[in-house]
């Protein structure tokens, strides 16, 4: 078996979900992106283990570990994904850029530029977080 046909296969897997990592803005298909990426690393195991003929088969083990570590990551990528879905009704990943939950962060204007109109007072939002949500709670109670 030649080698370089996996190899390629792989390393097109490998651009295709790198592609998919950098370009695409919604976070389920980030996430297959990257399925797509550990699926590239799982053939290049496996094909070096077929060619270099290794009595432990560890190219193949190591395969496993790598397909359990995918399940794993694909379980709490999604759970995460539909958390954030649920509280801000879009998975769309340039939306995401501010998680915190505080009253100043979202009643804020953004200046146009990528980044918040108080950029500098970082600070001040962190000390105040913890008064602005007794506010809310007392206020709702």
């Amino acid at each position: 078996m030649h080698l370089a046909y996996p190899a390629v296969l792989a390393v097109l897997l490998f651009c295709t979900g790198l592609y998919g990592v950098l370009a695409r803005r919604n976070a389920i298909l980030v996430l297959m992106s990257v399925e797509l990426m550990l699926n590239a690393v799982n053939l290049n195991l496996v094909a070096f283990d077929v060619w270099l003929r290794d009595a432990l088969h560890s190219g193949q083990a190591l395969t496993l570990f790598t397909i359990a570590i995918a399940a794993a990551e694909i379980g709490i990528g999604l759970a995460i994904v539909l958390a954030v879905y649920r509280n801000r009704g879009s998975s769309d990943i340039d939306r995401l850029r501010d998680t915190a939950e505080t009253d100043a962060a979202e009643s804020l204007p953004d200046d146009g530029t990528g980044t918040r109109a108080d950029a500098g007072t970082e600070d001040a939002d962190q000390a105040t977080a913890p008064a602005g949500k007794a506010k809310k709670a007392g206020a709702t109670a």
